[in-house]
């Protein structure tokens, strides 16, 4: 198993993030600190509504701060216009979500060749989908598959342009107890062999168990952070 190198991959410094209703501001985050490491599995806990999400997705790029910075690396997101942070999502970082995103009408290599198309250094689709246990599906359709190898579907999509990072909004979220466990599997897999900085927000607190570090929000703020000196395997998680 890798161990995180303890190279921050990403850093914020008070990161604030406030949606004005008009009559109510809503701190979404509210002063954030944290350093992510590169090849760290990190999970993200806390109730809905602490700022989880949110950070992800300005993490990730898809949403701006109100106030406070961020970096990747020695790159300043907070300082990117549009432009620059689009291409900051193409280059470094994939995304798994709760629900799959998968075209109906492609198959599970064509969804893939979706992201390999428009890549500076993919993988071929074929190979991301045996990374993640489907050489056998690659030409079903969505339709035709269950949701654990939709989800995984998703992930070949994310990994196959071989991202830096890989953050991940409940992605077991929709699944049993089997197939959740088999979609943790792949998320390990990627973190350990590939080398992926791996971020998972869940509300299932035993994923906590196979995390590097475990991250509590709560209120937009941080609220404690966990070290994991020993690590379990995704099959010991209870569901």
């Amino acid at each position: 198993m890798n161990a995180p190198d303890r190279s921050p991959v990403f850093r914020t410094e008070g990161l604030t993030k406030v949606y004005d209703t008009g009559e109510v501001k809503v701190f979404a985050l509210a002063g954030v600190d944290l350093e992510l490491f590169a090849g760290e599995f990190a999970v993200l806990l806390g109730p809905s509504g602490s700022g989880k999400s949110t950070l992800l997705n300005v993490l990730g790029g898809l949403d701006s701060a109100t106030e406070g910075h961020v970096w990747f690396r020695d790159l300043e997101l907070t300082a990117l216009a549009d432009r620059g942070l689009t291409r900051f999502r193409r280059d470094h970082v994939g995304f798994v979500f709760q629900f799959y995103n998968l075209v109906p009408s492609l198959t599970a290599r064509e969804n893939v060749q979706l992201v390999t198309d428009v890549s500076i250094n993919p993988m071929t689709p074929e190979e991301a989908l045996d990374r993640v246990g489907l050489a056998h599906r690659m030409d079903h359709f969505p339709a035709e598959m269950s949701g654990g190898e939709q989800q995984r579907v998703a992930i070949a999509r994310a990994v196959a342009k071989r991202p830096e990072v890989l953050l991940c909004d409940e992605p077991t979220g929709a699944l049993d107890s089997k197939t959740g466990v088999q979609v943790l599997e792949v998320l390990r897999h990627v973190n350990d062999e590939m080398g992926t900085s791996t971020v998972v927000i869940t509300h299932n607190a035993e994923i906590r168990r196979m995390a590097h570090r475990v991250i509590w929000f709560q209120d937009g703020k941080i609220v404690n952070v966990d070290v994991n000196t020993e690590r379990v395997a995704p099959s010991e998680i209870a569901w």
